[in-house]
């Protein structure tokens, strides 16, 4: 560990110029009498480190003292820095070592190139989550991410959505995705590539077993495939509806996008009062209820005769807590 601890000193000095001991010691989350030995350390093994007094002063390398990273171009230093991303780093387990590689990286860079990658975190940030949505807890992300670098079988106990709700499953991890701020866990199961919720995931086991990882297994492939058939299956039903153009423009801020395309391609021509018909694609009754009422009464649902009926019931249920008043 100390000497990890020696290599980032000397880096700090040679990616900032002079530090203190304090702005090293709360860099390194050690102590400032730790942060002088290594420092004597350094220069005992031949390192130009000097202090420099008073209270502008501070610890520096001597001009010149740099380790370059050469045949870099400026696009692919920024490139590089763009691709860091902290937040999923940190939920892999992988925060420190992200940091450890940029502090390195930025260290042997020469110093218009390191520039170039510190404006790049000033211009650019990844926001991954949607909004309104708090970040799903995700306890066993970083076990998984583990067994899938080393290859090793797991045993988890998994929560879904129809009975029986808890199962146990043995899977070969093949990779993890983070789609729309949640991670999800691709991994084969009696020969099956199937996907997984990791924030669903309530206990995890790694085994002393290698994986059977398939030779020809592509993860973004896999991925795309699997979002495909997620997006063309989850829709199983159809609901003719009539509805203004004011809402028909409005699906894409209220609607998931499958859903959105489909009625907008759907759309017939408005009347001369502003209405058109079109066919919009839901998951179920109750999925279909739920989101058209996100419209209002700009939307009015001819068919199936089941949401209909819903709707009836809900507007009934409406005009009794919010009755007319006199005079109004």
């Amino acid at each position: 560990m100390r000497a990890s601890r020696l290599v980032s000193l000397l880096l700090l000095l040679q990616s900032r110029g002079r530090m203190t001991a304090p702005e090293l010691a709360a860099e390194l989350e050690v102590s400032v009498r730790t942060v002088y030995r290594d420092v004597e350390a350094l220069g005992a093994s031949g390192v130009p480190v000097y202090a420099d007094r008073g209270p502008a002063g501070g610890y520096r390398l001597l001009d010149g003292y740099r380790t370059r990273l050469t045949g870099m171009t400026p696009a692919e230093v920024e490139a590089l820095f763009l691709a860091g991303v902290p937040g999923p780093a940190a939920e892999l387990g992988l925060g420190s070592v992200l940091s450890a590689a940029e502090l390195k990286l930025q260290a042997a860079l020469p110093s218009e190139l390191a520039d170039r990658g510190g404006r790049i975190r000033q211009r650019f940030h990844l926001d991954a989550p949607t909004w309104f949505r708090e970040p799903e807890p995700t306890p066993h992300l970083a076990a998984l991410a583990g067994a899938v670098w080393s290859d090793r079988r797991v045993r988890m106990r998994y929560r879904r959505w129809r009975a029986p709700r808890e199962v146990t499953r043995t899977l070969d991890p093949l990779g993890l995705v983070l789609k729309a701020g949640r991670w999800y866990l691709v991994a084969a199961v009696d020969g099956q590539v199937r996907t997984y919720r990791v924030g669903a995931v309530l206990d995890l086991s790694v085994l002393d077993e290698p994986a059977d990882r398939p030779d020809d297994f592509d993860l973004a492939r896999s991925w795309q495939e699997h979002a495909d058939r997620y997006e063309q299956g989850v829709y199983r039903a159809e609901a003719r509806v009539r509805m203004t153009v004011a809402a028909l423009e409005l699906m894409p801020y209220v609607f998931p996008p499958a859903m959105s395309r489909a009625a907008r391609a759907a759309a017939g021509e408005p009347d001369a009062d502003g209405w058109l018909l079109t066919t919009v694609p839901i998951e179920s009754i109750k999925h279909g209820h739920i989101e058209l009422l996100k419209l209002g009464a700009e939307v009015e649902v001819l068919a199936p005769a089941e949401l209909r009926d819903r709707f009836t019931g809900t507007a009934h249920r409406l005009a009794a807590l919010y009755p007319a008043q006199p005079g109004r």
